[in-house]
């Protein structure tokens, strides 16, 4: 037991508060890659709806730039993981990255040609 002075030892320097890596590493290797993806995808989502002002702050952290990023790399990773991961999983994200684009095209001033939006490398042109 420690007194109120005495701080445990650690290995190699490592503060008390430092992540333990192998126990995060063993608790990864449990998550079948599938939620990985989806989970990914959703906070991908998740990060572009705040940035096209989709949330009750609205207008507050609302930025385009940001939200093009966003929507483009969750558009790639669906893309790439059409065949990694089921209709099931798949079907909604499709339907969510679909809202998005269209989203942005309505938030645009000065609307992307089709074909030429967020994502639309990947899918193909959006119409509302």
């Amino acid at each position: 037991m420690w007194g109120m002075s005495e701080t445990p030892s650690t290995p190699s320097g490592e503060s008390p508060e430092s992540p333990d890596f192998d126990a995060m590493t063993r608790d990864i290797a449990e998550v079948p890659a599938v939620e990985v993806i989806v989970t990914v995808a959703v906070n991908l989502m998740s990060a572009a709806a705040v940035k096209l002002g989709l949330t009750e702050e609205g207008e507050e952290h609302k930025d385009l730039d940001e939200a093009r990023k966003l929507v483009h790399a969750l558009a790639g990773l669906l893309d790439a993981s059409t065949t990694e991961i089921s209709s099931f999983h798949a079907a909604p994200l499709r339907d969510g990255l679909k809202s998005l684009q269209l989203a942005f095209r309505e938030a645009s001033i000065v609307p992307d040609e089709p074909g030429k939006g967020p994502g639309e490398k990947y899918t193909g042109p959006v119409y509302g």
